[in-house]
């Protein structure tokens, strides 16, 4: 079964705004909070939703480590509960973002992603101030991985701070896909 977002209106390709503060997305799937803890790392960090600068947010903050192997810590979403989420009909994911002035990563899991550290990066800048992000769909770069992005079998988003020691503080407004 493959789902898309709905077609038209205002909100077209909107996963989540985090106005309802459930931790749910608009897609109706909870975001969660995974470090390298799963793996025996040593990164922490919490996950929150909150007001920032009048906007209501997901935040993620903590400490990336790399001891015993570690280094990340990630907010995700799976972006269907039944089968592939179909992003064909984008250009790319759009990220509404406020953070300490480090770099984070976006990745995409598809069907081709079967081990844990396979995904599809992008990377970004999160300012002190409120700022939209596009990441095309032809930036993502395959981590570990052959086969090229295949944009009707998408899986799941992270958010992620990875691969070296950092204080993570990123909050996100807006999550979508843009066209154009």
């Amino acid at each position: 079964m493959t789902s898309n977002l709905a077609i038209g209106g205002q909100d077209h390709g909107l996963i989540d705004d985090f106005a309802t503060g459930d931790g749910r997305s608009r897609l109706g799937t909870p975001w969660r909070l995974i470090t390298d803890r799963v793996m025996g790392g040593l990164s922490n960090a919490v996950m929150s939703m909150r007001e920032v600068d009048g906007r209501r947010a997901l935040c993620m903050q903590g400490a990336v480590s790399l001891e015993n192997n570690g280094g990340f810590i990630q907010v995700n979403l799976s972006l269907a509960s039944d089968g592939y989420f179909d992003a064909s009909d984008f250009d790319g994911v759009r990220l509404l973002v406020r953070g300490n002035g480090e770099t984070y990563n976006l990745h995409l899991k598809t069907a081709a992603t079967s081990m844990p550290w396979q995904s599809y990066r992008a990377d970004f800048q999160a300012t002190d101030q409120w700022r939209e992000v596009r990441l095309p769909f032809a930036g993502f770069k395959p981590h570990r991985l052959v086969p090229a992005l295949d944009l009707t079998r998408l899986l799941r988003l992270g958010v992620v701070a990875i691969g070296r020691p950092m204080q993570a503080d990123l909050c996100l407004a807006e999550i979508g896909l843009y066209s154009g």
